[in-house]
């Protein structure tokens, strides 16, 4: 119960608060827009002078029908319960007196604010913006991928508020976008997200026993040949994590300069990623007794 609800909503809370208070005092008093649903949602209040929280639900309320088509009950109750604390504190902050006058922090501040906020609500199962559940379904049958999907989308905002507001409003509105993303990518997928590493080296296993002894990770070794020098390679594969990549480049350092190393990202672990100290002790059978 507490993993699945109490501290999920705990944190969906706190993230619809943070992501409230960055559009309401840092981003809506200088017209500089969110992407998505929201973006679209702060055209239309500018224009009309409609609440910003309410135009907010009633926009997404079509995509949340196809969300928990996909995504189940669970991923409704959370975009619901995300959606009105967002709505609420929109209008908390409403009045309040924006915290700078300068554009350039607040498009600095107000893009990580909202990606800290949105992020939290992604990570532990909520939604702000049905965007996203347009582009899942769109990405299912096309070559583009939910990121492509949903840029194109921000773009046409974006290029509908640079005519509407001036092209300054829509390249400040650009700017946040970039910022926000990657603040979401940081906190939804935590400094634990893991990176893969290939090494082609001479000393397989002085480096994997190193690696194994300061990281706990172990090694996936399989053997190369170089084409040049037409030598047998040892190849390493392994999976770490972000924090991890500094200590990871020393032992090479120290164990093989010649070696050659790439580290990529990896978007999804799937099966057993466990870090272990210590390996296994597998005891030896008893002698048998004699009688």
């Amino acid at each position: 119960m507490f993993k699945q609800w109490i501290a999920p909503l705990f944190f969906i809370t706190v993230g619809a608060v943070i992501a409230a208070f960055a559009l309401e005092e840092f981003l809506v008093p200088f017209t500089i827009l969110d992407g998505g649903v929201v973006g679209i949602s702060m055209i239309i209040s500018q224009l009309s002078g409609l609440p910003l929280g309410i135009l907010t639900i009633a926009l997404n309320v079509p995509f949340m029908i196809l969300g928990f088509k996909r995504l189940g009950i669970r991923f409704l109750i959370k975009a619901i319960y995300a959606m009105i604390v967002f709505s609420v504190f929109l209008g908390v902050f409403e009045d309040m007196k924006a915290v700078t006058e300068q554009e350039i922090l607040v498009v600095v501040f107000g893009g990580v604010l909202l990606g800290v906020g949105v992020g939290l609500i992604l990570r532990h199962g909520g939604c702000l913006d049905g965007t996203e559940i347009v582009a899942m379904f769109l990405s299912k049958n096309t070559e583009f991928s939910v990121g492509q999907i949903v840029l194109f989308f921000n773009i046409i905002i974006y290029g509908v508020a640079g005519f509407l507001f001036g092209p300054d409003r829509a390249l400040y509105s650009l700017l946040t976008y970039f910022i926000t993303s990657k603040i979401i990518d940081i906190v939804e997928n935590g400094m634990e997200q893991g990176k893969s590493v290939m090494i082609i080296t001479d000393h397989g296993k002085d480096i994997a026993d190193a690696i194994y002894t300061q990281l706990g990770r172990t090694c996936t070794q399989m053997e190369g040949k170089g084409m040049v020098s037409n030598g047998k390679k040892t190849v390493l594969y392994c999976v770490i994590t972000r924090v991890e990549v500094p200590a990871i480049k020393k032992i090479i350092n120290d164990a093989d300069v010649s070696a050659f190393m790439t580290i990529s990202d990896v978007s999804e672990i799937v099966g057993n990623h466990i870090k272990k100290k210590k390996a296994p002790v597998h005891k030896k059978p008893a002698a048998p007794v004699k009688h």
